[in-house]
């Protein structure tokens, strides 16, 4: 098994009756989902998610236990009017993503996070092995 493994994947989509249907018969993947990269680096993992659109303040990184769950919620309303204050064109959108990772195997306190270009690249630095300690045993 992997290291790092993407377990779960939200999407909402109130205005997509079709939402089920793509994500079925894309396997799971929705064409407007956030997208994923992870790479294996040796001493790290390295995560790289498609999050374009979105403010680095509207993506939240939350540890739950041994869960690492991205959140990332926005809206965007841009609306023209005419002189009479009557909408001649008005667009609102919406959009959230949530997936999560389970990072057992990644030292956690050690996590570095950076976001630029529409692209969040998470640093996941690997646990260190512990090696059992041998020790001998006085007998009375």
């Amino acid at each position: 098994m992997y290291g790092i493994t993407p377990f779960e994947k939200k999407t909402y989509d109130l205005f997509n009756a079709f939402h089920d249907f793509e994500d079925n018969f894309f396997n799971g993947t929705s064409l407007s989902s956030c997208r994923t990269d992870i790479k294996d680096e040796g001493d790290k993992f390295v995560l790289e998610a498609e999050l374009p659109g979105f403010d680095k303040s509207d993506i939240k990184l939350d540890l739950d236990g041994d869960n690492l769950v991205i959140t990332a919620e926005h809206s965007d309303v841009s609306e023209k009017k005419d002189d009479d204050g009557k909408y001649i064109h008005r667009e609102r959108t919406y959009g959230s993503y949530q997936r999560s990772f389970d990072v057992s195997a990644v030292d956690t306190d050690r996590i570095d996070a950076e976001y630029k270009n529409g692209v969040l690249i998470l640093d996941l630095p690997k646990k260190t092995p512990t090696v059992p300690v041998t020790k001998r045993l006085e007998i009375r």
